[in-house]
């Protein structure tokens, strides 16, 4: 007999915060919209409450940049299209299918170089046929077009500032904490290999979800630059620490080709230890970077980790000392070689994301 996981239930609403907010957001830009354009009494009401549904996205960033670019379509297609239709008579059924064609193709050209138009040839059908259903001209087509679209860009976006609005800042600094999360996971997994043989068929999937949350942070990157057009919107600049994040995966993309052969049997009893050591102290600084992102607060301290390298290196020198990689097949060296190279990266960079995280603390100096 199935019963509903309650708790899981009661869960769903904590880990869906965001998706609440856009859909209470998107449903009052759309009685709004409706409300505003019957009190003007639009010609099409509807294409004002799309257009307000369409605008109001998740964000702010994302609400600014998808208004921008709307915007700039939906006038550009009407103005091209209005005049194609005054300028090209097309009484006749041929000759409408002509000035139809001279009206979209270049629209739907200029979309598909450049994605900000991408409403173009929408816009230009609309306008071209409008006057069908309306029975306005080509102009004063265009411009109740353009109208339309501008009253509910204005609803959409007032809404998106004034109704429990979700900055896009906020969303990004979400995701990077879910990012370092997985990746403080992931790396005990990759640094496994060193002493046991790895499941190559497991690597890519282990690859595969730091990269596949690094490509949900890098979509909020465009809505972020939007988002801080408005002056009245300070946050500290993300380029650091998306850059940061980006070149903590490629160490671990490094770890994890390094980690496919284990370490030499006669290096394991010297370097095994060292190496999970760095790898756990690796882990919990990860982790604990992200909460610390998550709750604004100043970055876990990184010398446990440091002293873990350092002591992961003196057994690297003893084992160079006592002559015990002198037997080791040139592949192996290299390898070795590219461990040390690869911890010293990843040594840099967890450096770097501690100055990150200490820039987005809400007190950085405390």
């Amino acid at each position: 007999m199935f019963t509903p996981d309650w708790k899981r239930l009661r869960k769903w609403p904590a880990q869906h915060r965001a998706e609440l907010r856009l859909c209470l957001r998107v449903s009052v830009s759309a009685v709004l919209a409706l409300a505003v354009a019957q009190v003007l009494e639009l010609p099409l009401a509807l294409w004002t409450v799309l257009t307000a549904v369409i605008l109001t996205q998740i964000s702010v960033g994302g609400s600014l940049k998808a208004t921008l670019d709307y915007l700039a379509s939906t006038i550009g297609g009407a103005v091209y299209a209005g005049a194609v239709g005054t300028l090209i008579p097309h009484e006749n059924e041929i000759a409408l299918l002509a000035a139809l064609a001279v009206a979209v193709g270049p629209a739907a050209l200029v979309s598909a170089t450049n994605p900000r138009f991408r409403a173009a040839p929408f816009t230009a059908v609309m306008v071209f046929f409008a006057p069908t259903i309306t029975h306005a001209g080509p102009i004063a087509s265009a411009f109740e077009r353009v109208l339309e679209v501008s009253v509910g860009a204005v609803v959409g976006l007032v809404v998106s500032f004034l109704v429990v609005p979700a900055r896009a800042h906020d969303l990004m600094i979400e995701a990077a904490s879910r990012l370092l999360a997985i990746a403080a996971a992931s790396v005990p997994e990759l640094f496994a290999g060193f002493s046991a043989s790895l499941d190559e068929a497991a690597i890519p999937h282990i690859q595969d979800r730091i990269g596949n949350a690094l490509a949900r942070l890098n979509t909020m990157a465009p809505e972020m630059k939007h988002e801080q057009m408005a002056p009245f919107v300070e946050a500290p600049d993300s380029g650091p620490l998306l850059r940061t994040l980006l070149r903590l995966r490629h160490d671990l993309v490094m770890v994890g080709r390094a980690a496919i052969v284990p370490l030499p049997d006669t290096l394991k009893p010297a370097l095994a230890a060292p190496i999970d050591t760095v790898s756990q102290q690796a882990a919990a600084f990860l982790r604990a970077s992200s909460t610390a992102l998550s709750a604004r607060e100043k970055p876990p301290p990184l010398e446990p980790f440091e002293a873990a390298l350092e002591s992961y290196n003196a057994q690297l020198a003893r084992v160079r000392r006592e002559g015990l990689a002198r037997e080791l097949s040139t592949d192996a060296v290299e390898r070795l070689f590219a461990v040390g190279f690869t911890l010293e990266q990843l040594h840099q960079h967890l450096r770097d994301l501690a100055r990150c995280v200490t820039e987005f603390a809400r007190d950085p100096k405390s």
